[in-house]
């Protein structure tokens, strides 16, 4: 039977509609601003950066040796903790907002991630049940990002089995699972071996330029640093010794800075 002319305008609007859907919209550019930031977190120890500002779409490597100041920094712009003196604003869209406002939208993982007593699934499924996700959205997600960190064989697997690297892949998972617009990652593959590092890299890089995501990534391996970063903020006491794009800032070490930074 032909249509009726009624039944062809609405099956091209439904066409329409479905063509202009279906890819998937890149997230509004944003940028972290920090200035005249100082923060003393202990009576020994205090971090202090002048201005700083960091980048959707890149990856930005926090590189230097321990008691620097890398962790202490991640926690500042996780909102965890507050500076003592200075700003950190979020610049997105032409708009000025706090990194409260982006709470949902912001995810970390740390040294030593906590997870709730459970199975692998629900807590990687923990950060969609506070956005509100529907339960067949959920589990389609905590399955995807499963098997994009090569972890799928954890799946239902109580958490009290899990090995230290395990724990912190399916702390990744769990963060790169709500689609954050800004990831910090303090040294997330300190307890992996070398071809999880190298996968951990290679998914971590594609979401920071296919996605748009802001990526902080913190790390006291040069090597590593040169691998990944397209920006490098160098710490050093808790100054900001140096913020460079990668080929200009291994460009330009001597190899007295190098000697250091290898063996610090």
């Amino acid at each position: 039977m032909t249509p009726t002319r009624a039944q062809t305008k609405r099956l091209d609007r439904t066409n329409a509609e479905h063509d202009d859907a279906a890819p998937a919209p890149r997230p509004s550019p944003l940028e972290l601003w920090l200035e005249r930031l100082k923060h003393r977190p202990s009576p020994s120890f205090s971090l202090e950066i002048e201005r700083l500002t960091l980048t959707s779409g890149t990856l930005h490597c926090v590189l230097g040796p321990t008691g620097s100041g890398k962790t202490t920094l991640l926690r500042l712009l996780a909102g965890i903790e507050r500076p003592h003196d200075g700003q950190i604003w979020v610049q997105d869209s032409g708009l000025q907002r706090t990194l409260q406002e982006l709470r949902g939208q912001s995810a970390a993982v740390f040294q030593r991630p906590m997870l709730v007593t459970g199975t692998v699934d629900y807590n990687v499924e923990l950060g969609l049940r506070f956005q509100g996700l529907p339960r067949q959205e959920r589990r389609r997600r905590v399955a995807e990002y499963l098997k994009l960190l090569g972890i799928e064989h954890l799946s239902g697997r109580p958490v009290r089995r899990l090995s230290g690297g395990e724990i912190r892949l399916v702390a990744l998972a769990r963060a790169l699972a709500i689609q954050p617009r800004i990831l910090l990652l303090d040294e997330p593959t300190a307890d992996l071996d070398p071809m999880r590092v190298q996968h951990v890299e290679t998914v971590i890089r594609s979401l920071c330029h296919e996605s748009g995501t802001l990526v902080v990534w913190t790390t006291h391996v040069l090597q590593q640093a040169r691998r990944l970063a397209d920006q490098v903020v160098q710490l050093h006491g808790g100054r900001l010794k140096r913020y460079a794009n990668v080929e200009e800032f291994f460009g330009t070490l001597t190899d007295e800075e190098l000697q250091w930074l290898l063996y610090a």
